[in-house]
């Protein structure tokens, strides 16, 4: 059963989509409602009506639709501290894709009109959102250029440094490990690739020691020398 923010004794996570807005957040939590879901658990299906938003507070969740060949393309892996059904629950239409949880996860979730109250109430809320569904709509914009133009070691890489960007940028050079799990299908899934390349890609650049791979888990042994591994020409 669903209670409302004040009463949560969940750890929240302040950065991530509320970075620098302690009061909005606090505004947030106020309105929201607390939900556990599981792993593989579906949070919405596409053409669903959008009538909530969410925040990640724990766990992960895939962003992805179904295609006529029975494909699953995933868009996007959302990660403790974002929200996600935003652009349409903003636009007032109907989910453009479905949200499945690839963990155990804790969500708080808030209805789209107490949503759209919040935005006019709170303007810096307002700009955050059109700031991050602007960089959302460039990532996808790159993401089809790579599958344009790119080979699959190179959408595979920056795949990976995307994924684990604020690792990056704590470990200062050192190695991290890719945040998220995700199977080779999934990485499959998310570079217009198939599960085969994907194995055969990784176990190449674990060769180069650009990377080690255990079970599920990756490890980015050398950021620095994969950044420069996306600038040699492709072979």
């Amino acid at each position: 059963m669903s209670s409302h923010g004040t009463q949560m004794d969940w750890h929240l996570i302040k950065g991530g989509f509320f970075d620098g807005l302690e009061r909005e957040f606090a505004a947030f939590r106020v309105v929201a409602d607390k939900r556990r879901i599981k792993k593989n658990e579906i949070v919405f299906f596409e053409n669903d009506l959008c009538d909530r938003s969410f925040y990640l507070d724990q766990g992960s969740v895939k962003i992805f639709r179904v295609s006529l060949h029975g494909k699953e393309p995933t868009f996007f892996i959302r990660s403790p501290g974002e929200m996600f059904g935003l652009a349409e629950v903003v636009g007032g239409e109907r989910r453009k894709a479905s949200a499945q949880a690839l963990t155990d996860c804790a969500l708080l979730e808030v209805a789209r009109d107490d949503f759209l109250t919040l935005m006019l109430e709170h303007p810096l809320l307002a700009r955050r959102v059109i700031e991050v569904l602007g960089k959302r709509i460039r990532y996808l914009s790159e993401q089809l250029e790579n599958v344009m133009t790119c080979g699959v070691g190179t959408r595979l890489l920056k795949l990976l440094l995307c994924l684990s960007h604020d690792e990056i940028a704590q470990a200062r050079g050192g190695p991290v490990d890719v945040p998220v799990r995700l199977t080779q299908g999934q990485i499959a899934a998310m570079t217009g690739s198939c599960q085969q390349t994907v194995s055969e890609t990784l176990a190449a650049f674990e060769q180069r020691g650009l990377i080690s791979v255990s079970r599920r888990s990756i490890r980015l042994l050398d950021p620095g020398a994969i950044v420069d591994a996306l600038s040699e020409p492709e072979s």
